[in-house]
């Protein structure tokens, strides 16, 4: 398949402006004071353009008999691996394997630090050295406009005992992605959360699908014990745009038949659907139909969700904070409307909430009462 990059949604400004460098988590919950759990974060609670700001710890309170929780199971990669062009140092970030066998990546250049910056992808024909005799050769940019992700295929490699090609690299060579606004480096099991499981061909997420990862098998089984119930999906995530701020493109999802069944039974009766993480939003609303119902599907998505679009089968979502120039927003938006997501944003950023991945966690659900309104392009 041809993983071209979907069409870039607008990107309106937003009225509450830039996050402080302060704001962002250096480290994981659990390693900022004794006696702490991944749980030890944060939770902005938004209904309509009510904002409540709670512990993480209170969402089965929050949440109700009934409810669906959607999670996502892909399990994280160690997806960064050191290389060379020429003399020159870089890290590959292997992203997404294609159905050809060839890996979309992203070439940055070290920090100093641990972490990486931007660079400029190419040129074909380029090859990178890689740990244990693997030549990777970039082929051709993942998409028309895009020089940043590039397909590219390794050219040979010298098998080891722990496996060969780009996954026995990923094992033996490769950590976690990392970027500069993180303290320093963490183990793989600082990026799985308690949903992940292996997947059957060995390929999972470049990045952690983060919005699970305050949850704790003692939340989890709190959180059924009070009647409310999981469904899982998988999508395993691309590398994000750290810098750019692109649209997402294609990945590779599947919806089980029992996972749609939930969906579609909690639709048919009281409860509301919560997807856990923006990559739940784009795996469930890729196998819903026109009229709602999910399906049992599996395959790549390409879909955008933006406000026009709107969603068929979300009513809630808990997900991380956003920089402004995300296009993850647009998919908030879909779920409760501008109004609404600016006004959290503003209460986010004058509780000094933290942002990105070993950050708090912002609960969006439907307003309740008789004159609730939906957003209107939920309806579409």
């Amino acid at each position: 398949m041809t993983l071209a990059m979907g069409v870039p949604p607008r990107e309106p400004v937003r009225a509450w402006g830039r996050v402080p460098e302060e704001l962002s988590a250096r480290v994981p919950a659990e390693q900022r004071g004794p006696g702490l759990d991944r749980d030890a974060v944060r939770l902005l609670v938004s209904r309509g353009t009510e904002v409540t700001h709670h512990a993480f710890g209170e969402l089965p309170r929050l949440l109700r008999a009934g409810d669906l929780l959607v999670v996502n199971t892909s399990e994280t990669l160690a997806a960064a691996v050191d290389g060379r062009i020429g003399h020159t140092r870089v890290v590959v970030h292997f992203s997404t394997r294609g159905d050809d066998g060839r890996w979309a990546v992203e070439l940055r250049d070290p920090d100093g630090s641990g972490a990486t910056r931007a660079r400029a992808g190419g040129p074909a024909g380029c090859e990178v050295r890689l740990p244990g005799g693997v030549r990777l050769v970039l082929e051709e940019p993942l998409g028309s406009g895009n020089e940043r992700l590039w397909w590219a295929r390794i050219a040979g490699s010298r098998e080891s005992s722990r496996g060969a090609g780009v996954l026995g690299l990923l094992r033996e060579h490769g950590r976690p992605i990392r970027y500069s606004y993180t303290e320093r480096d963490q183990p793989l099991s600082v990026y799985q959360t308690v949903f992940a499981l292996p997947s059957a061909d060995g390929t999972g997420s470049a990045e952690m699908p983060s919005a699970a990862r305050p949850f704790t098998l003692r939340m989890v089984t709190e959180l059924v014990s009070r009647g409310v119930q999981f469904a899982p999906i998988t999508l395993h995530t691309g590398v994000a745009s750290a810098e750019a701020h692109e649209p997402p493109y294609p990945e590779r999802f599947a919806v089980p038949e029992a996972s749609a069944r939930l969906i579609n039974a909690a639709k048919a009766g009281d409860g509301r659907v919560v997807a856990v993480g923006t990559t739940a939003v784009r795996a469930v609303e890729s196998a819903a139909g026109v009229d709602g119902v999910v399906r049992a599907r599996e395959g790549w998505t390409d879909l955008v969700v933006t406000p026009e679009r709107g969603v068929r089968v979300v009513d809630g979502l808990l997900t991380g904070l956003h920089e402004p120039e995300a296009s993850h927003l647009l998919m908030l938006e879909a779920v409760a409307g501008r109004t609404a997501i600016d006004r959290s944003y503003e209460a986010a950023l004058q509780g000094l909430y933290l942002w990105h991945e070993f950050g708090d966690v912002h609960l969006i659900l439907p307003e309740e009462g008789p004159h609730a309104e939906r957003c209107a392009s939920n309806c579409r």
